[in-house]
């Protein structure tokens, strides 16, 4: 399968075993910005995966105009471990790109009272009252210079290739985009000039790199908002750069102002940035990377069949499953670990913590978190008893069966999956079904019992006798004391399906399940309305911006109606009354729904006090949160047993 994906290639100096990329993301440093040892270990876990290209996140190359926000390559003490982490790669025969970028300009993250530079006098993202500084024409090339040096570094550290960070909204680009740059001088006005700064870093890279050493970059033909680049214009982008002698272009899509369209969520559709990567295949010669949701092998083998592009590139696919080439190319597809566009690892970056994922609990913790070996004396044998198979209870089955123990689960429904199958069942969410399949079949896979239409008492579970209990018994809707309440459902039979909405819709409640039913509902409804008490839609989601937004642009491109800052006072046989700024609003309604969130069902949990020796409580059954929680909850209660 996927022969094309498994082509031995070359560009430049650079020879490749095959098509597949693990993409920049970006990643914690030391506190002089070195990679950390976790870092290191994260990427050899690539390398050992399969991908024949692993490409660095962002290393700034200085400091001098604003905080690192990631990993920097500035001075010679950097080299140590960048050199780690390249051999390490290489050992695994796989190649090393290192990523240069001369800062983040306008979407720096760092206080809402410091301006930061940028190409011109734009607002800053994060904060739109700062407006920022525009560089200094002596500050562009002192940082040029720096590119340079750093470009110089990489390669003492033993880089295969380098990349300049000139893509999403990201510095280079804002003074690419008359979006954000609006000088009057050389490097503002004709593209040609606002091209000036990164053609300069390619010619300063050139000159510190050896010949034939391939230099490429990343660009964003299409912004894909208002007032933002169009292809037409990064179509002759991608003409200038390959004039500039680059030997690759990689293609990214969006910026912070569309940030799904660039970080790819669960929303998104497979492949949504290929028509985009077409045209700049179309327009050059110079080998193409592309990317945008190409986790199924054979829309990727497709994508490079056809032409569309010369390298798939895989990014957060890469976190929830380091060995996705492998698998691939053993044709083991069933046993790949799905992303699920949930953009945990995304959120927690920008929550200053280091990168997460939902499905992955090893994910940048590959050595603290292994599994210890599985037990090979009859006499270390354990018996484990999970309660509850949703998404955490399936993970301690599958940690406990991995460790080689004796493992029965117990599930009061006729399918494994829990409350997944209502989160993942709209047509927008699939990517989630595909986490049940993944985890039904390592359960099935690894010789689970799975006891199915079991609902399990404490007493049945203390004369089960088994060495460690998982409680993962999930949570439940919560529904409101409302007058008239009793005429509403709950969101899980019309996102399951087995409910149909009629005409009018009103949805109480606007987070993340009230949300996407409504937008689910909009497919079916001529009206729908979310009604909320917050100022606002999503205020409790806890998701990452670019799925924010993903969400908000879906609710509206649907029509959806939202009514925030108000509070239901009564469902009636064919309205929802509501109270708004002190005004009594009723609005039709023959179908109402209510997501107004969830409780755990823990009773067991008191009930098995000191009736068995050893008990973990795990995902919502603790308190009603995340996948990731559940999942990691239940790897966990595993990994630590003695």
């Amino acid at each position: 399968m996927a022969n094309r994906l498994f082509e031995k290639t070359q560009i430049g100096s650079m020879r490749l075993k095959n098509r597949i990329v693990m993409g920049p993301m970006g990643t914690t440093g030391e506190a002089d910005g070195a990679y950390t040892m976790d870092g290191v270990y994260y990427f050899e876990e690539r390398a050992k995966g399969g991908c024949g290209l692993i490409i660095t996140g962002a290393n700034v190359v200085s400091t001098k105009y604003e905080p690192r926000p990631c990993t920097e390559l500035s001075n010679f003490h950097h080299v140590e471990r960048l050199n780690m982490l390249i051999d390490r790669c290489h050992h695994w025969g796989a190649k090393v790109c290192v990523q240069l970028s001369p800062g983040l300009g306008r979407q720096q993250f760092t206080d809402p009272f410091t301006p930061p530079y940028s190409a011109g006098a734009c607002p800053s993202f994060w904060f739109p009252s700062l407006i920022c500084k525009p560089f200094a024409k002596e500050d562009i090339a002192y940082l040029v210079e720096r590119v340079g040096y750093s470009a110089s570094l990489a390669v003492a550290a033993g880089a295969d290739a380098l990349e300049l960070h000139a893509y999403g909204g990201y510095l280079l680009d804002q003074f690419q985009s008359t979006m954000w740059n609006d000088r009057t001088d050389e490097y503002g006005g004709s593209l040609e000039n606002r091209m000036r700064f990164t053609l300069e870093c390619i010619e300063a890279i050139k000159k510190n790199v050896p010949a034939g050493f391939p230099v490429q970059v990343k660009f964003t033909p299409y912004h894909g908002v208002p007032g933002g680049r169009e292809l037409d214009e990064g179509v002759e982008m991608a003409k200038i750069l390959e004039g500039a002698g680059v030997d690759a272009l990689h293609v990214d899509v969006g910026c912070y102002e569309a940030w799904y369209k660039a970080i790819s969520t669960v929303y998104a559709p497979e492949g949504h940035q290929l028509r985009v990567v077409r045209a700049i295949k179309d327009a050059v010669s110079v080998p193409v990377f592309g990317q945008g949701k190409l986790f199924d092998p054979a829309r990727a083998e497709a994508a490079v069949e056809d032409g569309t592009l010369d390298y798939v590139v895989l990014a957060h696919q890469t976190l929830a499953d380091p060995e996705w080439a492998n698998k691939v190319r053993e044709g083991r597809v069933d046993d790949i670990r799905p992303c699920i566009g949930c953009n945990e690892c995304l959120l927690a970056g920008f929550s200053g913590k280091h990168y997460y994922c939902a499905v992955n609990p090893q994910c940048y913790a590959e050595r603290d978190y292994a599994l210890p070996a599985p037990v090979e004396d009859l006499d270390d044998m354990r018996s484990v008893l999970v309660i509850g198979g949703g998404p955490g209870g399936m993970e301690a089955a599958i940690a406990a069966a991995e460790r080689g123990y004796d493992v029965e689960l117990w599930e009061r429904s006729s399918r494994l999956g829990g409350n997944l199958w209502a989160a993942g069942s709209p047509t927008f969410k699939h990517d989630v079904l595909r986490l049940i399949d993944y985890m039904r079949t390592q359960v099935n896979k690894l010789g689970v019992r799975v006891v199915y239409n079991k609902d399990a008492s404490a007493a049945e579970i203390a004369a089960y006798g088994a060495d460690k209990v998982v409680l993962a018994c999930g949570s439940h809707s919560v529904v409101p004391p409302i007058p008239g309440i009793e005429r509403a459902e709950v969101s899980d039979g019309y996102l399951l399906g087995t409910r149909e909405p009629g005409k009018d819709v009103v949805v109480i409640g606007g987070g993340l399940v009230g949300c996407e039913t409504a937008a689910f509902m909009a497919e079916k409804a001529e009206n729908v309305t979310i009604v909320e008490m917050l100022d606002d839609v999503l205020l409790t989601a806890g998701h990452c911006l670019n799925n924010d937004q993903a969400l908000k642009a879906m609710l509206e491109e649907r029509g959806v109606n939202k009514a925030c800052g108000a509070k239901v006072m009564q469902v009636t046989d064919d309205a929802v009354v509501y109270e708004k700024d002190g005004q009594t609003v009723s609005i039709p309604a023959d179908t109402v729904i209510v997501a107004a969130g969830y409780r755990s069902n823990n009773e067991l949990e008191d009930q098995l006090d000191g009736l068995v020796d050893d008990l973990s409580v795990v995902g919502d059954a603790v308190a009603p949160r995340k996948i990731l929680t559940a999942v990691h909850e239940g790897y966990h209660a595993i990994r630590v047993m003695e």
